[in-house]
């Protein structure tokens, strides 16, 4: 089923008025009306250095890709501001064939940089961002977006990693050795893994974060402890980031249910600096 899709399905750089459209009510299925991108505004952004992917099967829309041009004051590069997949095609890989098409795309125009964010609980999104497409972070961002009151967010700061993928180096997948050590000791308390003591004293040049591989679920099921992995994260992650450590990659942690490992590295290469 998956490889018939992803056969079957085109992507291609949307450009009028009624594709962009498309783009908009599929939003709105995904996220609601108020935090749909309005049609003027997609538009101004394809027709000044930005772009949009559409990901289609025949003639239906299933998946989209928006980007924006940014500049910090000293470099240009392009803001990957969303993905969203349909609903009834999550789970077959488009979002991660959205993100090729979209690094070619880029490339294609000039880009070397592509920037965004997401949070670091969200396991998926980190296995796609660091682990397959081999970005980076050196920024941790507490409540970037302040209060959302959507299903994924509400009633949990939404403290997120600003990813820097360096588009024009070889995408290498290496598996690293999972022997560093854990910042964050943890246990299994039933089906939910639960944080205990930090170590903010390490010395290696390498070492890991450990996450819950299910947060939403955790966050339905027992919000304390939800807000518990927030906080111990957030100082995790705010002291070390902020210390020189670059988080390099997220591997699934063989020895403990449900509990995945940020790879974080010391004096790892932080381009454009």
């Amino acid at each position: 089923m998956k490889q018939e899709i992803l056969s079957a399905m085109v992507i291609r750089n949307l450009q009028t008025v009624e594709e962009l459209e498309k783009v908009r009510q599929l939003e709105v299925m995904i996220w609601g009306l108020e935090d749909s991108v309005p049609v003027n505004q997609s538009v101004a952004a394809v027709k000044n250095g930005g772009f949009i992917l559409g990901a289609f099967l025949k003639e239906e829309l299933i998946g989209f890709q928006y980007n924006f041009p940014g500049f910090n004051g000293k470099k240009i590069y392009l803001c990957s501001h969303s993905l969203g997949i349909h609903p009834d095609y999550r789970k077959f890989g488009i979002g991660e064939k959205l993100k090729i098409a979209q690094r070619e795309t880029a490339i294609g125009i000039g880009y070397d940089l592509i920037t965004w964010t997401y949070d670091p609980l969200e396991t998926v999104n980190g296995n796609l961002n660091l682990h397959k497409l081999k970005a980076v972070c050196n920024t941790y961002m507490e409540n970037a977006y302040g209060e959302m009151p959507d299903n994924m967010n509400a009633g949990i700061p939404t403290d997120r990693f600003l990813v820097e993928w360096w588009i024009k180096e070889p995408i290498e997948k290496t598996e690293p050795d999972k022997g560093h050590s854990l910042v964050i000791k943890t246990s299994t308390n039933g089906s939910f893994l639960t944080p205990h003591e930090m170590d903010l004293m390490q010395v290696n040049d390498s070492l890991f974060v450990p996450v819950p591989g299910n947060f939403q679920e955790i966050k339905k099921h027992n919000f304390p402890l939800a807000l518990s992995w927030r906080e111990r994260t957030r100082k995790v992650f705010s002291y070390y980031l902020s210390q020189g450590w670059t988080v390099t990659d997220l591997v699934k942690d063989d020895e403990q249910s449900n509990q995945y490992l940020y790879l974080l590295e010391k004096g790892a290469h932080r381009h454009g600096n």
